[in-house]
């Protein structure tokens, strides 16, 4: 008997909307990012709004998987629960003012030519490019340390994926703190390699949910209570 066979389709679902939104809108993206004179070229707007769209797409899908996730993660603790829920509203919360600095460079773009508006446009390229390593690099890497971490205590899900959950998160906090220091770009081999075990946790749990739901949890001892389950 497994619990929850509907909440975990749909949140692992939502992580994978996740998965495709995110390196969809990347790539919609590129002719803003990768043109440091975008605003005074033709542009790609259209392309680049499809882009936005899809990362709207992406916040929705960050939130829906806390949201379908809590009502059986919080049985195996109930502040950790919180805090992945928090965290994933951070995220979606971060991953939007992205979105509103490119929307900015494509109004910038349609109200006119003149050459400093490139100086403006690489500013807000730059607040996006912050947007894309706090989100998805040092939040996202806090995000998938309570999950993996909630996963592994309730024995939601096979403990090979928790335990890269486990890895990849703090991996993936610890990379993208090195690319804020200046260690490396955040596109490099070790930015990418450092990524890889939180790919593989996220898509890993969501065909797993998808496919076999969420792990029976087994029952505790009498008298056992959980310290962060208050």
């Amino acid at each position: 008997m497994r619990e929850s066979r509907g909440a975990a389709v749909v949140t692992g679902v939502f992580f994978l909307v996740a998965a495709v939104s995110a390196i969809a809108a990347l790539a919609l993206y590129q002719p803003l990012l990768g043109d440091p004179a975008y605003v005074l070229g033709a542009g790609a707007d259209t392309q680049v709004r499809w882009g936005a769209l899809l990362e709207v797409v992406l916040a929705a899908a960050c939130i829906g998987t806390a949201v379908a996730a809590y009502p059986v993660i919080e049985r195996h603790g109930r502040a950790l629960a919180l805090g992945y829920v928090c965290g994933r509203l951070l995220e979606a919360a971060v991953i939007v003012v992205g979105i509103v600095s490119v929307l900015a460079v494509v109004a910038l773009r349609s109200a006119g030519d003149d050459a400093s508006s490139v100086a403006v446009a690489r500013g807000l390229v730059a607040l996006h490019d912050a947007t894309f390593l706090v989100g998805p690099g040092l939040v996202i890497g806090v995000n998938t340390l309570l999950l993996a971490a909630l996963v592994h205590r309730g024995r939601l899900a096979p403990r090979w994926i928790a335990v890269t959950g486990l890895v990849g998160g703090p991996l993936v906090f610890l990379s993208s703190t090195a690319v804020l220091f200046g260690v490396y770009e955040q596109v490099s081999v070790w930015g990418f390699l450092c990524a890889v075990p939180v790919t593989v946790w996220e898509m890993g749990l969501a065909v797993y949910l998808i496919a076999r739901g969420f792990r029976t949890a087994p029952a505790q001892a009498p008298g056992r209570r959980d310290l962060v389950t208050a």
